[in-house]
């Protein structure tokens, strides 16, 4: 049976080159298999999506109002309010803890840069720290550090499926009087030793972009909380700052949720456990495959976290020149991230220079991010292995 070609998604930086079908002696493998889970819930999606188009429910109604009240139980947070995207999530969770021009948000160096952008779009001011070096997490120790009177949030970013380390940061921001933001969009499931993720801070962002572990049928997003009164603003904010129609108490946007993507983000979710579990096998698999490879570091996790591998990331020597060779053998990779924030273009009104921060600095040149799916079959992962093997000069698999 012959498989899809590789699937590369937006936040997926990665070769893009097209693979012949017979220049590689296996199937190609995808970096994530998007089509698989599509199948998987055709047919629950298509005859909903055909009782909203014949009852043109297509903003609010029953299917968005369900999916939060769903969402907000498999979370843990008395409330989840649906959005447009995980940008969007963030600037309101922002915007509600009272974030505003010229405030700081800590953030971490190594995220998609929709994690400091949300804040830069309502004025404040993003204040890099560096991570860890063995999981790639915000470091709490340069958190404490980076605060300053102008310091309103901490964002750790649950990065690559699971949860940072909130229970050293929490006690950092209650007694500085800080709001711990979560940016959970890549661990919907996630659980730490403080929670699961999403329902750990004060307020939490979440993306459902379709390469998430809960992934839209297009942008979409939400943002869950344990305060009602965080949820009240989140949820005016969201509607042009008005909570009765035509009444608007405050300045907000039209970053709502539509009913399209709630009907397939509540078949997702149905499966999101199960999903998870198969990533979690994997990524045990692909750790057997790999023990032998002294000259891969394989990721790891921190003590009391249970991840959902949203991304399996290696680390390696001559990143470039594998990526390459594992995509002319079509196996698909991404970088996650290529570039720390702090080296963007956009953030180099801020004047940080290489050099500040030298774990993200120097894991950037090296982490590659290996095929992840609940889909991804054992015979696949064997491949992956096989080729990574074959670029680094090695032969034989090992399961």
């Amino acid at each position: 049976m012959t498989r899809p070609a590789p699937v590369l998604v937006r936040d997926v930086p990665a070769w893009r080159e097209p693979v012949p079908p017979d220049a590689v002696p296996h199937d190609p493998v995808p970096f994530l298999d998007l089509p698989a889970q599509s199948g998987e819930i055709a047919d629950e999606v298509l005859p909903a999506w055909r009782e909203l188009l014949l009852s043109a429910a297509f903003v609010g109604g029953e299917q968005v109002a369900a999916f939060e009240r769903e969402y907000a139980a498999f979370v843990g947070a008395a409330h989840a309010i649906g959005v447009s995207n995980g940008t969007d999530a963030l600037e309101l969770a922002y915007r509600a803890v009272g974030v505003g021009p010229g405030d700081e948000v800590i953030v971490p160096v190594n995220s998609f840069i929709a994690t400091a952008a949300a804040a830069s779009r309502i004025g404040a001011v993003p204040v890099f720290v560096d991570v860890d070096d063995e999981h790639l997490l915000i470091d709490p120790d340069a958190v404490a550090a980076a605060i300053t009177p102008r310091t309103r949030a901490i964002v750790p970013v649950h990065l690559f499926g699971q949860t940072a380390p909130v229970e050293r940061i929490a006690p950092l921001a209650e007694r500085n009087g800080l709001a711990v933001v979560e940016d959970a969009a890549q661990a919907q499931g996630a659980v730490g030793p403080a929670g699961r993720a999403g329902a750990i801070g004060r307020i939490a962002a979440t993306s459902f972009y379709p390469g998430k572990n809960l992934g839209a049928a297009g942008d979409a997003g939400a943002v869950t909380t344990g305060d009602p009164e965080l949820a009240g603003i989140v949820r005016s904010l969201q509607a042009h700052g008005s909570a009765v129609r035509y009444v608007h108490d405050r300045v907000g946007v039209n970053a709502r949720l539509d009913a399209v993507q709630a009907v397939v983000l509540r078949a997702k979710l149905r499966r999101l456990d199960a999903w998870n579990t198969a990533r979690r096998a994997a990524a045990a698999r692909y750790g057997r495959l790999l023990a032998d490879l002294d000259d891969v570091r394989a990721p790891s996790s921190l003590p009391g976290n249970r991840d959902v591998w949203h991304l399996y990331v290696v680390r390696l020597a001559e990143r470039d020149r594998v990526a390459e060779e594992l995509t002319r053998a079509g196996i698909g990779v991404g970088v996650h991230y290529p570039t720390p924030l702090h080296l963007t273009g956009a953030y180099a009104h801020l004047g940080r220079r290489r050099g500040e921060f030298p774990v993200a600095e120097a894991a950037a040149e090296r982490i590659l991010s290996l095929p992840m799916s609940p889909h991804l079959r054992a015979e696949q992962q064997a491949a992956v292995a096989d080729a990574l093997r074959r670029a680094l000069g090695r032969r034989g698999a090992r399961g």
